[in-house]
């Protein structure tokens, strides 16, 4: 039997062509790109600006039931897909987000797909990139450092230091800086207060960033962000500390998309990324939009399950974007059916068509939450060669009673040709018009009932249960006039509950909102639920354990 590749192995022998050659394939001159070495590129404003008046294509969103050990696939069935698109002549390119650093060397691994269905530069990718991050996290702490600075300069602004929301982010797991005490060490360095640090990937730069239009409106949001109350509990703006504008300035080319290819040359948006388990995780309105004026087809995809990635992917970016998606692919595979179904890790090589039976009831539940949405979907079963041909049919069959079709594909082993039938079937869906998209909720509904609609119609849950105190926080930003904002839920990627052990498809249960915040600049409140951080901890074996340089140079044990 051959010796299968890792995924870096195969990503460093790819036959990638010159970035300005991509550029091309899709339209952009090679004076709108912004190279950043041989094999990636930002795309200039003016470009993206004088595009707009194009017509659109077809936006199809890639989703997956909840995450297992067992693994999914779904930026490796994105980019599989894009590539399928592109094979059976079809103008497709497809938009993914950047990865952290923190799950990097973590747990979670990279966020470039994987197999023969890769974006390259994969290594550049997971680690410094174009440097986005790197000016997000920036942006962030300079509006952290101006708000502690105006506090020792005499607070004239009359921030109460008891009320600072903005705290401080670093592109790293680290749950010692969860909660801090800073300023310490005397009259020199202000004023002692509580303070804390969240990972970039939560930070509402991060979310500005990503649902800005352009560097106007991007502007005008960094000023809109809250950063603390004043003892009568009227707001502080990042705009009242003259922020804004200097904020714009460390982020002016981190808002252009960044163009790379895949495997097979095809061309990839990969722009922006907010975590979907805490923040809405998806890639950048301006890389969905502009691409969408480019191509025929763009593939994109919303993190974790579609109960946290495809609902906020409906409910914040597509009603924020006006944008309208032609169809919905589901990622499921054999060996997480069977671990929804009660197999352990190490049993799953063992053939168990009642634990895929069994298992598959988490699937129908989000074939069920996308289709409320209006978004016709379609399942890509991917595929690990220990799946049986009696497995695969049980899924198909359970598949096919939902009123859905199940495809098998192969993309991870063969590339674009293991994924033909899938690109048929969603250009097949597309094509038809059967889409009526509309969100789950409107804007005028109060906030908490919109928590309410989400846990009841989405996580199948009884009730939000959320103090006096949470309630009425809420009820004092929709008197602020912020009541038509949507809620970005916060909460474990592993379950419809907010207990990560519960697989499957629970109903009944109780979701506690453990904290609310206004992102008023993103145009959303993030409502957190159960045990969820916003920094996450690094777990006993961390990957950094496994990552080098080998003899030659090369980075080994990335992803």
């Amino acid at each position: 039997m051959a010796e299968v590749k890792s995924d870096i192995e195969i990503a460093r022998a790819a036959n990638k062509k010159p970035i300005q050659e991509i550029g091309a394939k899709i339209g952009i001159p090679y004076q709108h790109l912004l190279p950043y070495g041989h094999d990636k590129a930002k795309v200039s404003a003016e470009f993206i600006k004088s595009v707009k008046g194009n017509k659109d294509g077809k936006l199809i969103l890639v989703t997956a039931i909840n995450p297992t050990p067992a693994g999914e696939g779904k930026t490796t069935t994105t980019v599989g897909l894009g590539d399928g698109l592109n094979r059976i002549g079809k103008k497709a390119i497809i938009c993914i987000r950047e990865a952290s650093l923190g799950p990097n060397f973590g747990m979670k691994g990279g966020a470039a797909g994987g197999g023969l269905a890769q974006v390259v530069p994969m290594d550049d990718m997971n680690l410094h990139f174009t440097g986005d991050f790197h000016a997000i996290t920036t942006a962030h702490n300079l509006l952290s450092a101006l708000i502690d600075n105006h506090i020792y300069w005499g607070n004239e602004l009359g921030i109460d230091t008891r009320r600072v929301a903005w705290r401080r982010v670093m592109d790293m797991n680290d749950r010692a800086l969860r909660e801090i005490i800073c300023s310490l060490g005397g009259v020199a360095n202000g004023f002692p207060r509580e303070a804390g640090f969240d990972i970039t990937v939560a930070s509402e730069v991060m979310a500005i960033l990503c649902l800005a239009t352009d560097l106007k409106d991007l502007e005008k949001r960094l000023g809109d962000i809250i950063v603390a109350y004043r003892r009568d509990k009227s707001p502080v703006y990042a705009r009242d500390l003259k922020a804004d504008g200097a904020m714009a300035v460390l982020l002016k080319d981190a808002i252009q998309p960044n163009l790379v290819q895949t495997l097979e040359n095809n061309p990839a948006f990969v722009h922006g990324g907010p975590f979907a388990n805490i923040a809405h995780g998806c890639n950048s309105v301006v890389a969905t939009t502009t691409a969408l004026k480019l191509a025929d087809y763009v593939v994109t995809e919303a993190g974790f399950g579609a109960d946290l990635g495809a609902e906020k992917f409906f409910d914040i970016k597509c009603r924020k974007a006006g944008l309208k998606p032609a169809a919905a692919v589901i990622v499921a595979t054999v060996r997480a059916m069977k671990m929804n179904g009660g197999v352990k890790k190490e049993d799953l090589g063992k053939e168990d068509i009642e634990a895929v039976k069994k298992g598959c009831l988490n699937l129908g539940r989000h074939i069920e939450n996308v289709k409320q949405f209006g978004v016709p979907a379609v399942v890509a079963i991917n595929h690990f060669t220990t799946d049986t041909e009696a497995e695969i049919q049980a899924m198909k069959d359970f598949v096919k009673a939902q009123g859905a079709e199940a495809i098998l594909c192969k993309h991870w082993a063969q590339g674009s040709a293991g994924i033909e039938d899938l690109a048929r079937k969603v250009v097949e869906i597309a094509e038809s018009g059967a889409s009526q998209f509309s969100p789950l909720y409107p804007d005028e509904m109060p906030l908490f009932d919109k928590v309410n609609t989400i846990v009841k119609r989405i996580y199948r849950g009884g009730e939000a249960i959320a103090d006096k105190s949470i309630r009425d926080q809420l009820h004092a930003w929709e008197q602020a006039g912020y009541g038509n904002l949507p809620v970005c839920m916060a909460k474990t990627q592993y379950s419809f509950s907010t207990d990560p052990n519960l697989r499957g498809a629970p109903t009944g249960h109780t979701v506690p909102v453990r904290e609310v915040r206004l992102s008023a600049g993103a145009g959303f409140v993030v409502i957190i639920c159960g045990e969820i951080m916003t920094m996450p901890g690094l777990p006993k074996a961390p990957s950094s354990e496994k990552i080098f340089l080998n003899e030659q140079g090369q980075i080994e044990g990335l992803f």
